[in-house]
């Protein structure tokens, strides 16, 4: 009875590190396959559905973040109400602050110095336009951050505007 015991122990403690190792694999296919579209295929809302997701490293930490919303309910939604988001984002420097924030040149003073950037009255004015579309977040000390639920979407719009030519530049 203690063989069998012992035995069956043995398989357990096999199946539960096979679990375990599982657990740790990344749940992701291997490149190349489409993975989410063929989950949306089989998954997705009447009309079609829009998901995007995504993991950044970036220097306020790890963020990881998924959304999705039904076609229909884009389609017949005005636009007009994320206008404002998206002229916010519609400025070379605006774009080249949010960079920076997410590199870590959290402050205003460090904001300053970044090229192009202006006077300190228009540094001033292009937080306040990113703040007011949500984009950006003032802490204490003049210190600012992208808040963690706009990191991906702010990455996903940034890859669909120029996601070829991004990854061209990648390449090189």
């Amino acid at each position: 009875m203690y063989v069998e015991l012992e035995a069956r122990l043995q398989r357990l403690e096999a199946r539960l590190a096979a679990l375990e190792q599982a657990s740790r694999a990344p749940s992701i296919p291997p490149e190349g396959t489409l993975w989410a579209l063929e989950h949306l295929r089989k998954n997705a809302q009447p009309g079609g559905e829009v998901v995007f997701a995504g993991q950044a490293e970036v220097a306020s930490g790890t963020w990881g973040w998924q959304w999705g919303l039904p076609v229909n309910l884009l389609l017949n939604r005005p636009w007009t109400e994320v206008a404002e988001s998206l002229a916010a984002l519609a400025h070379p420097v605006r774009l080249e602050i949010l960079r920076a924030v997410l590199n870590g040149k959290s402050s205003s003073q460090a904001l300053q110095h970044l090229a192009d950037i202006g006077t300190t009255g228009q540094l001033y004015h292009h937080l306040k336009e990113l703040q007011s579309a949500g984009w950006l977040k003032a802490g204490k000390r003049g210190s600012y951050t992208v808040p963690p639920e706009r990191i991906i979407p702010l990455l996903v719009i940034l890859s669909a505007a120029g996601g070829e030519a991004l990854a061209t530049l990648s390449e090189t």
